[in-house]
Parts: structure tokens; sequence; C-alpha cells
């Protein structure tokens, strides 16, 4: 059976807010569409996978997959491992830490099924409290890095939407934030999906980068909405300077990608200056100034350190 969406959730250490998602889904969703739910847990600790197995059996949805993947694969990773049992005309990756407003997911099949150029969409984010939140972004750059996000909006408005400005209809931007990305399944295989060497951080840039030089465009829909608890699958105190190398190592390996060795080597040279002064103020900053003398290697991930359980 061929389904109009295959659903794809990844889950670590938070079974909770990953069966809550489930419920969103499954209570905000017509039953107009077709689909099926694939969770993919990426290697959580025993009890926490055991907890989620156990909550999903009760669940009376005859479509749900749980499959387990024996070493922690990233968001890439364990977002194409649920590919490989997805059997569907779109494909929705969803963070587990969502909750889902009224029913987005019918107004992004609708908006994707009249708009055939659009290749994938993303939403309107809401925080804890309901408030709006940046929802899209421009691609990572020397230009944007260096300059920042507000000098592209003022200097390339066609191209570089105002992220903070509120939409009433849906506008082309350059990539949609990755804990909703709905796309349509043909495109995103034809580039290859999600970049398995990126372990986090900026696999939404680097896929929607490479759907427009494909010809294909990514739209954000500001009148579909969801929830988002962000962080839940992150530990907050032992893993702030990790998940920061980590963030930049990923921006250079998509520059170096995307752009070119040239891009790439200008952007570290000013990094390696911003950082050497920001060190002397916070020490703790040094690691990361010593990541980038090295080049931020791919081979230094935090992908490299994870063990098969």
């Amino acid at each position: 059976m061929l389904f109009d969406l295959a659903i794809i959730i990844i889950n670590y250490n938070s079974s909770e807010y990953t069966i809550a998602c489930l419920h969103s889904i499954l209570n905000n969703t017509s039953k107009n569409l077709s689909y099926q739910i694939i969770v993919i847990d990426n290697s959580s600790v025993k009890r926490d996978y055991q907890n989620l197995e156990h909550k999903i059996k009760k669940i009376p949805f005859p479509d749900l997959q749980l499959y387990r993947s024996r070493i922690n694969t990233g968001f890439g990773g364990g977002n194409m491992m649920g590919v490989q049992y997805a059997k569907a005309n779109y494909y929705l990756f969803i963070n587990n830490d969502t909750i889902l407003v009224k029913d987005p997911i019918s107004i992004c099949y609708e908006f994707m099924e009249s708009t055939p150029g659009a290749a994938v969409c993303g939403i309107q984010i809401l925080d804890d409290n309901k408030i709006p939140q940046v929802s899209f972004d421009h691609f990572t750059s020397f230009s944007r890095e260096v300059f920042g996000k507000n000098i592209l909006e003022l200097l390339q408005p066609k191209t570089k939407p105002k992220r903070k400005k509120k939409y009433s209809e849906p506008i082309m931007v350059n990539y949609v934030n990755g804990s909703f990305m709905f796309f349509r399944a043909k495109d995103f295989e034809d580039v290859g999906g999600f970049d398995n060497n990126i372990f986090l951080y900026f696999e939404e840039s680097d896929i929607c980068f490479r759907l427009l030089n494909n010809g294909k465009k990514t739209f954000f829909i500001p009148n579909a909405s969801y929830q988002h608890f962000q962080g839940k699958s992150v530990d907050s105190t032992d893993w702030r300077i990790k998940t920061k190398i980590e963030l930049k190592t990923s921006m250079f390996y998509v520059i170096r990608k995307n752009y070119g060795y040239l891009h790439y080597q200008a952007l570290r040279i000013v990094f390696l200056l911003r950082y050497a002064i920001v060190s002397l103020v916070k020490p703790k900053y040094f690691k990361l100034w010593y990541r980038i003398l090295l080049g931020m290697p791919i081979s230094k991930s935090l992908k490299q350190e994870q063990k098969l359980h």
C-alpha cells in the first residue's frame, strides 16, 4: 500500500515527549489522509526504550511502527533509517518534542498538492507559551556568519525575507526549521535525502540548498503551527560546549561542501580571530578555538563517539 504520507519521528531518551507527540498527531490529523507513522529509537538507554515500546503497543493505530537503532546516528541518520520503511508520496520529519496545533499536516498536504514546484514546506513554530518563533532561516554562508542575518535581509530582500516579520501567505525561503519538514518524497530522494555525515545541526540548510540547486523550492506556511519544546533530547548541562563545537563542525562542513575550499578557509580565518578574543574572556571557548585551528574536521564530530548498544 502506498500512503499519502509517512511521518518519521526520532526518539532519544525522551519517550514521554514521543508518546505525547504521537497522540497529538493522531488527535489532530484528518482521517481523509492515509498515513503511516515510523518511530526510530536512536539508541536510547534501555529503560527509556522499554517505556516507549510499552506505551506504543497501547496506541490503537495499525500503521504505527517502532524500530530501534543500536547506535545513535544523529538527526539525519535516524531519519534516513526511517525512510527505509516509508511507503508514501510525502515524508514528514517531525521532532518528538512537538505538539500539533489543530491540523497543520492537512494544510501542508493541500499546499504541496497545489504547488508542483515545492519540494518541502515548514510551518510556524510556537514556544512553550504559544508565542511565535522564527521558523525559517537563510543558508549558512560566509556572508551570513560574518555580517549577520539582518544585513542579508536588508541587502537581499527578494531572496532573504525577514525572519521576524508576521506573514499571512506562504512565502519562498531558503530553508525551514528541521523540527517540522514536509517533503515531496520524489524530490527528497532525488537529492539523496539527509547527509549522513552530519550528526547534528544544519541538515535542513544543506538539503534545502541541494534542492534549490535541483530547481526545487522551499516554502514557509504561516497559517499552520505547532508547539516545540526545544532541546528535550540533549543534556543541557554537560553538553553545552560539546554541542557548540558540534554546531560549528557541521557549519564548516556544510560551507565547504556547498561553497568550496576558499569560502571555507576565509570563514575559518575570521573565526580563528573571533574566538581567540572570546577565549581570553571565556576560557571554555579555547576548545572551540583549537578545533577551528585544526580545521573543524568532521572526523572529530560527536558521531565518532557513539557506541553500539
